[in-house]
């Protein structure tokens, strides 16, 4: 697998979207989504306080060395020529030895309906699969999350898992699903 400097990969361009590390300046617009409930109910945790934001944003703004078991490569999602973050996608290595990493995204769902997930969520898998060598990407997803199943999906995903009341999301139960790619599927 490749191992990646600490000022790499960032920023990666695509067709409407540029992916970058998060900067100080990014937090409040990462706090106005991920302090909303219901962006929040889909990950299995409470929304993010201001405080959250801003100290996520510190530990991983100078990207990482994508080497060891939980690495995560968070990036701002912005588009392009116009500022603002309206989103991010996450990059989890889960298992350096298998080269196996966990996709994510989270957007402001005032950007919702308009492709930028699938768009996103499928550079942030080109480059996992190109320049960082993973041999196999997967999502875990709410079984209530119907947008992100449409971008697995979208993506060419397989589902290969259905998870039952696997999670607590507060006092529910939660289901998810997982969605995985191998390299030598991936067609961008």
């Amino acid at each position: 697998m490749a191992t990646v400097s600490q000022h790499v990969p960032a920023p990666v361009s695509a067709e409407r979207l540029v992916l970058r590390l998060f900067t100080p300046g990014d937090v409040d617009d990462r706090y106005a989504y991920q302090s909303l409930p219901e962006v929040a109910r889909y990950l299995y945790r409470p929304p993010l306080t201001r405080e959250g934001c801003a100290e996520a944003i510190a530990a991983r703004a100078d990207g990482t060395a994508w080497k060891d078991d939980g690495d995560v490569l968070l990036l701002a999602v912005c588009r392009a020529n116009e500022p603002g973050v309206i989103g991010e996608v996450v990059l989890t290595l889960r298992s350096a030895r298998a080269q196996q990493a966990e996709i994510g995204w989270i957007f402001n769902p005032r950007y919702a309906g308009q492709g930028y997930a699938t768009e996103a969520a499928r550079a942030l898998a080109s480059l996992a699969f190109g320049r960082l060598g993973v041999h196999r990407i997967f999502a875990r997803l709410d079984v209530l999350n119907t947008a992100s199943v449409r971008v697995c999906e979208r993506l060419g995903m397989r589902r290969e898992a259905h998870l039952l009341d696997n999670d607590l999301d507060g006092d529910r139960w939660g289901s998810e699903y997982i969605y995985a790619t191998l390299a030598h599927e991936w067609t961008g």
